[in-house]
């Protein structure tokens, strides 16, 4: 009865812990051929570039000034400018208001 107990403990600690979000500094860019993982970069898509996260993978972004988010995919490595965590196409960036201001802090989550 007693590992009963314990693992419904755990499981309910799993399940009522929110996702635990990342905060930072993110750009945006709107050039170039190809991304890291050998896609046709299009400046108008919802993706962004990470430093580790593996390609692919769906992050929700939220400018902190704003308060707006977006979800974008994984599909290119940087920023390469010190101090930034992130780095958005340019159509991800006009959604949540990036675009005018250039740089913005974040938060993100992984989805």
């Amino acid at each position: 009865m007693k590992k009963l107990f314990a693992g419904l403990s755990a499981l309910f600690l799993f399940v009522s812990s929110p996702a635990m979000a990342n905060v930072g500094w993110a750009s945006y860019y709107k050039s170039g051929k190809r991304t890291a993982n050998g896609e046709h970069f299009n400046p108008y898509g919802l993706t962004a570039a990470h430093r580790k996260l593996p390609f692919g993978t769906r992050v929700k972004v939220t400018n902190l000034r704003t308060g707006k988010s977006v979800i974008v995919r994984i599909n290119d490595r940087g920023p390469f400018i010190k101090g930034r965590v992130m780095d958005l196409s340019l159509g991800a960036a006009r959604v949540i208001g990036l675009n005018k201001s250039g740089v913005a802090k974040i938060s993100y989550v992984i989805l």
